[in-house]
């Protein structure tokens, strides 16, 4: 079976799903809008990650960090080179907002594998973990309190400092709403040694001066929401003086890293890739 991709759909279909994705459409409305059969040919498919869960290569374990200012407890998916010499640069793995799902269990690999020490909290996990189906798990997600989900990353990213494993130095890599945590927590974190945000919304521009992390941003040219926010952002870190790189990548959809949804762009995502793998390990290395 062929499939399907960004180039399959009307871009005014593409413009109704990010709109329900993100929380502003109903799935009453966009059913009504765009049809059943659309949004089902859109799901996302987990069927072929790109790094076995059992990969002989990697030691992956689901570990648990307090987080007293949060939630209580941040539950999340650890992963590290087998048999890896000397500390590891330890990178924090935000989903998109639909919890700990396969996709993002499978990018934290991906990472290890490039002898990075990864770690992907969910934050779901105090509303009992991701559920199994992305639309449940959007659900879930508007009712967490974002303050306290806020806290739980930036305890997640503490833990990951301080793991015995690493080497003292941790970046943040995030898609959409984990975008949007990677930006937040450049502004919080000062001691944060790398930030990789996927068209994640920007954080106020009265934050910017807080940073004190170099940024890498990758953004869809075909995101207007997204995009909306960039060039005061761009005016701030420069105002600030934040070392960045910005680079927008033509004729991609907002979520074209996703490699498990039509929205995915194979081109983009590995040029993605390798940006964000040279990145880190110039950013993070001892």
């Amino acid at each position: 079976m062929t499939r399907l991709t960004a180039r399959d759909f009307d871009p005014r279909v593409l413009d109704l799903f990010d709109r329900y994705v993100h929380g502003q459409l109903s799935r009453r409305d966009f059913i009504a809008a765009a049809g059943a059969g659309v949004l089902a040919s859109m799901a996302p498919s987990f069927a072929a990650p790109l790094v076995a869960a059992d990969d002989p290569r990697l030691r992956a374990a689901y570990v648990e960090y307090p987080s007293p200012q949060g939630y209580g407890t941040v539950r999340g998916y650890l992963v590290q080179p087998a048999g890896a010499a000397g500390k590891l640069p330890a990178v924090l793995v935000v989903h998109e907002n639909r919890g700990l799902n396969p996709h993002i269990e499978d990018f934290a690999r991906r990472l290890a594998l490039e002898g990075f020490l990864a770690f992907a909290p969910d934050a779901l996990f105090p509303l009992g973990g991701y559920p199994g189906n992305e639309d449940k798990a959007r659900e879930l997600f508007a009712r967490l309190d974002q303050a306290r989900t806020r806290a739980d990353f930036v305890a997640a990213s503490q833990a990951l400092k301080a793991h015995p494993a690493a080497n003292g130095k941790v970046g943040v890599v995030g898609f959409c709403y984990g975008g949007g945590m990677a930006n937040y927590l450049a502004t919080v974190q000062p001691d944060l040694a790398a930030a990789v945000p996927f068209y994640g919304a920007q954080p106020p521009a009265s934050e910017v001066p807080k940073i004190k992390a170099p940024l890498l941003i990758h953004d869809a040219e075909n995101d207007a929401r997204i995009r909306a926010g960039w060039p005061a952002y761009e005016a701030a870190l420069r105002a600030a003086g934040v070392r960045y790189e910005y680079h927008l990548y033509p004729g991609v959809e907002h979520g074209f890293n996703n490699d498990t949804t039509p929205r995915y762009d194979e081109a983009a995502a590995r040029l993605a890739w390798r940006r964000t793998v040279a990145f880190l390990r110039q950013e993070l290395a001892a």
